[in-house]
């Protein structure tokens, strides 16, 4: 008869105890003093720390979601979900930091609006807080804003992906920047005119091909000026014209028809139409623009990125053109 083991954590089928008792004491409250007891990481020798003993430039947390205050262009607070990343760097010498820092450095200030000094004040809590010399922060958001329909005269809400982006470093500086999604239609040059070409020599009818586009604008803003959400977007809609639509009727599918017809456009036009209207906006220090167009013709899509071209910023240096799927 083979002997009845007994189990660590549960009840065995004999009916022995576990040995280790599992409980959890509601009533138990953490005093200071018991506080003072718990073992802490980071007075962790340097021989605690695994692997090379190197600096880290990025460590921190991602997705971690709250409500947040915004202000209109118009002065009105929307409270919308955001998703917050914050990092800091990390010294050699530290085996590493303490995550839920970042996230109370950030609960400090939920309740105020959010403004790029908010951004900053969250930044240097950041580097107070970790002893770090470099932090930065994005909060990511969809931002709502209302729109009418071409010809029917209906109102409907268009939501933009949306993130503010600071980035302090050891030496002091503090920047800005915008992330900004804008969805619109590309009717292909090439297509109408060869529609067109069979009209008239064959009296063949056929559909020029268009899609849903993509272009994704990063920007920093200059030192000392402000640009709005509705801005960045006053700028997409005056380059490309031809956003796509919330509220449609037979009138509107209609008039986004002639919109197309008298907007074609390449996915290099698009990106020449875009930096004709970010360079010559003052507020901005510099931009990199990304488009894609999901292409109806081809198994593949049509890509461009173009960037202001200013000394030390941003390069054409993007690849991630799957995140530009809409």
């Amino acid at each position: 008869m083979s002997k009845k083991k007994q189990m660590y954590l549960h009840r065995s089928a004999s009916g022995a105890a576990p040995k280790i008792t599992r409980g959890y004491d509601k009533k138990f409250r953490a005093t200071a003093a018991y506080r003072a007891t718990l073992p802490d990481m980071m007075e962790a020798a340097h021989d605690a720390v695994h692997g090379t003993l190197v600096p880290i430039q990025q460590v921190g947390v991602h997705n971690f979601k709250l409500p947040l205050k915004f202000r209109t262009k118009k002065g009105k607070v929307l409270t919308l979900e955001a998703s917050v990343t914050g990092t800091v760097s990390l010294e050699a010498d530290l085996k590493g930091i303490n995550m839920s820092r970042i996230v109370r450095s950030f609960y400090e200030h939920k309740h105020a609006v959010f403004t790029g000094e908010w951004m900053g004040q969250i930044l240097r809590a950041y580097l107070r807080n970790v002893k770090s010399k470099d932090a930065r922060l994005k909060v990511s958001f969809s931002y709502p804003m209302l729109h009418r329909s071409l010809r029917s005269e209906l109102d409907g809400y268009q939501f933009y992906n949306v993130a503010f982006e600071g980035v302090m470093t050891r030496d002091g500086t503090w920047r800005r920047f915008i992330h900004f999604d804008f969805v619109y239609s590309s009717a292909c040059p090439c297509s109408a005119e060869l529609s067109e070409h069979a009209r008239d020599t064959r009296g063949v009818y056929t559909v020029p091909h268009s899609q849903r586009s993509k272009a994704r604008i990063v920007l920093e803003e200059a030192e000392g000026r402000r640009i709005w959400i509705e801005d960045v977007h006053a700028l997409c809609l005056k380059a490309l014209q031809t956003e796509t639509q919330v509220m449609v009727k037979r009138e509107d599918e209609q008039a986004f028809a002639e919109l197309n017809g008298a907007h074609l456009k390449f996915v290099e036009d698009a990106a020449r139409q875009l930096y004709r209207e970010f360079d010559a906006e003052r507020r901005i220090r510099d931009f990199q623009i990304a488009c894609s167009h999901l292409e109806s013709l081809h198994s593949h899509d049509a890509v461009s990125v173009i960037c202001k071209g200013v000394k030390g910023g941003f390069t054409a240096n993007f690849m991630d053109f799957g995140a530009l799927v809409c």
